[in-house]
C-alpha cells in the first residue's frame, strides 16, 4: 500500500480565487496506480515556512510514502517550493527531477524553466511536480513506472538481485 499526499502550492487556490486542477489531475492519476490511497490533500500559499512546516509534518507524523507538490516550481519570486523542499529533504533524488524537465522539454521550450527537486525525508519521497495541469500530466506519466519501486526501496529497502 502506498499512501499519498498531494500539496498544491498557489497564493490563488489557498484563497479559493483558483480551481485546483492541478492537483484534481495529481489525484486521479495516482488512484489509478493499483494499491495507492490518496491520505490528505490541501492547498497552501507560496509561503516558504508554510510549506516547509506541511511537507515536515507530513513526513515526520502522518508516516507518508509519497509527497506530490504541484505549483511554485517556477522562476517567479514567489515560486519557492524548491528552496522549500531542499529545506526540508535529507537527500536529493535527481533522476527524477531530471526526467521530468526531459520529458517537458519534448513538448515546450519552457520545461527548461522548471525548478522543481525531488528527494526523501526519512522513508517519503517528496516530488515537486509543476503547477501547469499539462505539465503535471506530463511530468507524472514520465515517473510513475518508478513510483512503487521507489517507494518499495523506502520501506522495504533493497531486495537480493
Amino acid at each position: 500500500m502506498i499512501t499519498i499526499c498531494v500539496l498544491t502550492i498557489s497564493v490563488s487556490g489557498a484563497k479559493g480565487a483558483r480551481e485546483d486542477t492541478s492537483g484534481e489531475n495529481i489525484r486521479a492519476m495516482m488512484t489509478q496506480m493499483p494499491g495507492t490511497v490518496i491520505s490528505a490533500g490541501a492547498i497552501i500559499p507560496d509561503e516558504r515556512d508554510q510549506v516547509e512546516a506541511t511537507l515536515r509534518e507530513w513526513s515526520d507524523e502522518k508516516e507518508l510514502n509519497l509527497i506530490l507538490t504541484t505549483g511554485g516550481t517556477g522562476l517567479a519570486p514567489r515560486d519557492i517550493t524548491p528552496e522549500a523542499t531542499l529545506a526540508v529533504i535529507d537527500r536529493e533524488a535527481p533522476g527524477i527531477a531530471e526526467a521530468m524537465r526531459a520529458v517537458s522539454l519534448q513538448h515546450t521550450p519552457f520545461g527548461m524553466l522548471s525548478r522543481g527537486v525531488a528527494g526523501t525525508r526519512g522513508r517519503t519521497l517528496i516530488i515537486n511536480l509543476p503547477g501547469s495541469p499539462k505539465a503535471v500530466k506530463e511530468c507524472l506519466e514520465c515517473i510513475l513506472p518508478v513510483l512503487p519501486h521507489a517507494v518499495n526501496l523506502l520501506t522495504e529497502g533493497p531486495k537480493e538481485h
